[in-house]
C-alpha cells in the first residue's frame, strides 16, 4: 500500500514550505538574486502542486489546506521581512495568517472538509504574491520607484483583506 503523503504534489509543497525560513533569511539579508530565486520556485511549485493533485487524482482536503497554510505562510514571511526593511506596512504580515484561519474555520477544514473560497479572498491570495513578488523584484533589479507603489499596493490589500474578512464573517452569520 502506498503513503497517501507522498506524492508530488506534497513534495511541492513541501519544498515550498522549506523555502520559507531562506526565503525570509535572504530579504533581510539583501541578497535579493537568492530571494527572487527561491520565490520563483515557491511560484512554480504552487502552480503545479494542484495540478499534479489533479492528474494523479491525489486532491484532498488536507492537501489543499497544506497547500493554502504553505502559500499564507510564505507570503506573511515575505511581507514580514519586506516590512522588516520599511518597504510595505506591517499590517499585512498580520492580517494574512488571521484571514488564513478564519478561511480554514469557516470551511471546517480541521474536519475534514474542502476550503471554501471567495472570489475577494481567491484574488486577495494572488495579490499577496504579487506585492511580495514586486517587492523582491524590484530590489532586485535596483527599480526603486516601483518601492512607493507597492508600499500603496500593500495598504490597498490591509483594506480588501479586511472586506473580505468582514464579508465571510457576515456570511457565517448569515448562513443556516
Amino acid at each position: 500500500m502506498t503513503n497517501p503523503w507522498l506524492t508530488w504534489a506534497n513534495l511541492l509543497t513541501a519544498l515550498r514550505a522549506l523555502a520559507i525560513p531562506f526565503f525570509a533569511q535572504s530579504i533581510l539579508n539583501g541578497s535579493w538574486y537568492l530571494a527572487s530565486g527561491l520565490f520563483v520556485v515557491a511560484v512554480v511549485t504552487d502552480f503545479f502542486d494542484g495540478k499534479l493533485a489533479r492528474k494523479f487524482d491525489q486532491t484532498s482536503p488536507l492537501g489543499g489546506l497544506l497547500d493554502h497554510g504553505t502559500d499564507a505562510a510564505f507570503v506573511t514571511t515575505g511581507c514580514w521581512a519586506l516590512a522588516s526593511l520599511g518597504l510595505i506596512n506591517h499590517y499585512l504580515a498580520w492580517l494574512i495568517p488571521l484571514a488564513f484561519i478564519q478561511y480554514m474555520l469557516d470551511s471546517r477544514a480541521l474536519s475534514g472538509h474542502n476550503l471554501r473560497t471567495s472570489t475577494i479572498g481567491r484574488s486577495n491570495g494572488v495579490a499577496y504574491f504579487v506585492v511580495v513578488g514586486v517587492g523582491v523584484g524590484s530590489a532586485t533589479l535596483g527599480w526603486s520607484w516601483l518601492n512607493e507603489p507597492n508600499a500603496l499596493f500593500a495598504w490597498l490589500l490591509v483594506a480588501s483583506t479586511v472586506v473580505s474578512m468582514t464579508d465571510r464573517a457576515i456570511a457565517l452569520v448569515r448562513r443556516p
